[in-house]
């Protein structure tokens, strides 16, 4: 009776359930396959940094804002088409009414909207550029296909490249499964290494072409050009040690997509250890 009422063929409410259920079976088993789990899949991760904190934040208020806006601009527009059909005995009206209050509404709403996502916007931008008072300094050289990393002043460099599990199942008829690897072309045989709680400046370059060193779960990606320093920074959250992955955002070459990045996050005893460790091999490796 009710469809009936309104007009609307069968088939149409049979074909938008079937959508539906469609998608309500596919998400779930995408959301499976997330490394973060859930619904992580579907948006941008928290991530371990108050850059990523911050740019999650905006990101979630702007996507609440225009699904709002959606929701009420659909919204009638739905209506009128339901309740301002010609069955229904609606005649289109060509008058046109100018009404000064309405348009200074419409104009007013929107801008205010603006101006409330511009001003977090605007903090955000201003915590991403503030890379003064660094802890730790850090060169990091994008080339085909690999980064070279340089603890600068601490005597420590080294060259990070795609591991070479991840190198042999990628060349062809290697009869190698990609399933069968641990984090297939996302792995490297030497990540980077930071303490936890220890603001990181980036001095981001390149040596051939354009590349782009990001990490989401940083909130950061940042272009590495020939010939320019872009500068960078983040700070790992004390509590949040782990193994943080990676990879060139910048169509490069050919070998763009085994560019992976791997970071490894440790505390900062830890941290010295392995930092004495890495300039004593390497002074002994000068020498001999």
């Amino acid at each position: 009776m009710y469809r009936a009422r309104l007009g609307i063929r069968p088939g149409i409410w049979l074909s938008i359930a079937a959508l539906l259920a469609a998608a309500g079976a596919a998400l779930p088993a995408m959301a499976d396959e997330s490394p973060r789990g859930g619904w992580g899949l579907l948006n941008l991760p928290v991530g371990v940094t108050s850059i990523s904190r911050d740019v999650y934040s905006i990101h979630m208020m702007a996507f609440w804002v225009c699904v709002w806006i959606g929701v009420l601009v659909f919204g009638v527009m739905i209506w009128s088409i339901i309740f301002h059909r010609r069955s229904r005995g609606a005649v289109a009206d060509v008058t046109l009414v100018h009404n000064t209050k309405v348009e200074i509404v419409w104009t007013t709403i929107p801008v205010l909207i603006l101006v409330g996502m511009a001003i977090p916007a605007a903090h955000g931008i201003v915590l991403i550029g503030d890379d003064a008072h660094s802890q730790l300094d850090i060169k990091v050289t994008g080339f085909q296909w690999g980064w070279q990393y340089e603890y600068v002043g601490k005597g420590v460099s080294f060259i990070s490249k795609l591991d070479a599990k991840s190198m042999a199942a990628s060349e062809l008829d290697s009869g190698i499964s990609p399933y069968s690897v641990p984090h297939y072309l996302r792995n490297v045989d030497h990540p980077l290494v930071v303490p936890v709680g220890t603001k990181v400046r980036l001095l981001v370059t390149a040596v051939d072409v354009i590349h782009s060193w990001w990490v989401p779960d940083f909130g950061i990606k940042k272009d590495a050009i020939p010939g320019y320093i872009n500068t960078s920074w983040f700070e790992v959250d004390a509590n949040k040690p782990g193994v943080y992955r990676g990879q060139c955002a910048e169509l490069c070459g050919r070998g763009h997509g085994y560019m992976p990045i791997v970071v490894d996050a440790v505390s900062k005893a830890d941290f010295q250890a392995w930092l004495k460790r890495e300039a004593a091999a390497e002074k002994a490796a000068a020498s001999s």
